[in-house]
């Protein structure tokens, strides 16, 4: 699909995970969305982060029939791409006007209006975590609940902003060379990702080598300009779902946006071994995660699936003011361990 600034019509094509793409036009120009499910049902709004597209953003949680299952049977799900992040898109015309965080926060309420959703449940990956945030921010009205993995809320440290100006210039006179693609990988998985699966690696390097570098540069332009949320998070009246992974290098970051959310709305799950992209890394745990915190929104599983002996449950409502460390180990589950902080009041 094209990207431009003109006057649009809509395109539909065949996409990943049974849905359909459609280039919806907005303020500041048209954006790339797939849409699965039934439209009649809730909507769930996902958002990628930095460089990727929402098919490998999400392919890993997607991947699971069990997710698929609960998520359809609940959501039409609206995967949101960043501008000229989708696949096959073409390199943006110079001429255009750089895009703000706000402006994309703006961009993800005109979706909203095109589909004619009232009320909707957000998913979004680190910088996609940030522009759905503010868009809460902007729009609380919208927004039903948060699902946020490894998010960012502050302005950029002075060490990220530097980092992000020499791989901005890269991306400008050289693309998505070696450097580029090294940065992300080191941003999206942890070492032991890094050290024990090349075909992952393999794999995400083919996706980045797709991508438009000069398009990259510009959403980082943008991510490398924006604001601190912090003093905001405090209105942000909407339950909150954080997975992070302790080995993201905005761990900390994830760690001060949890903090700064009231305690009364607010699930931290951390788990060991993973970079950002724990979607990716860990999608078994992300899972029972969000699991947990979709039923307490009042959300089902369908008749058919069958219901597994772990249950993360009541998350978000049983009085708890210290942190807590479980193990899925005792639930039959051979996977990492996982900790899971509940800061519920």
């Amino acid at each position: 699909m094209s990207h431009s600034s003109g006057s649009i019509s809509l395109e539909v094509d065949t996409t990943p995970w049974g849905g359909q793409g459609r280039l919806v036009p907005t303020s500041h120009g048209a954006v790339s969305v797939i849409v699965c499910g039934d439209l009649d049902k809730p909507a769930l709004l996902t958002y990628p982060d930095l460089a990727l597209d929402c098919v490998s953003s999400f392919q890993g949680l997607f991947s699971f029939p069990e997710t698929s299952s609960f998520l359809l049977h609940n959501f039409c799900v609206y995967h949101i791409d960043i501008p000229g992040h989708e696949i096959g898109a073409a390199a943006i015309s110079s001429t255009e006007r750089l895009l703000s965080v706000e402006d994309l926060a703006d961009q993800v309420e005109d979706i909203c209006r095109f589909f004619e959703l009232q009320n909707v449940m957000c998913m979004g990956v680190t910088a996609g975590a940030y522009i759905l945030c503010l868009f809460a921010l902007k729009y609380q009205e919208r927004v039903s609940g948060l699902i946020l993995v490894s998010p960012i809320c502050r302005s950029p440290s002075w060490t990220e902003w530097i980092q992000n100006k020499a791989m901005m210039n890269v991306l400008y006179f050289w693309g998505m060379c070696e450097y580029v693609q090294k940065k992300l990988l080191n941003r999206y998985f942890g070492e032991t990702c890094r050290n024990s699966y090349a075909n992952t690696l393999f794999e995400y390097s083919r996706v980045l080598n797709e991508r438009q570098g000069i398009n990259v540069m510009r959403f980082l332009k943008a991510i490398n300009h924006r604001s601190d949320l912090t003093a905001r998070l405090r209105k942000l009246e909407r339950r909150t779902l954080i997975c992070v992974g302790e080995d993201s290098p905005f761990y900390h970051e994830s760690i001060h946006f949890s903090n700064n959310l009231s305690p009364r709305y607010i699930s931290l799950v951390e788990v060991q071994g993973c970079g950002s992209l724990v979607i990716e890394e860990q999608p078994d745990y992300m899972w029972k995660s969000m699991e947990s915190f979709l039923m307490e929104h009042g959300f089902q599983r369908p008749v058919l699936l069958p219901r597994k002996s772990f249950s993360a449950s009541n998350l978000l409502s049983p009085p708890c003011l210290q942190a807590q460390l479980f193990s899925l180990e005792s639930y039959g589950l051979k996977l990492k361990p996982i900790k899971t902080r509940m800061l519920v009041v």
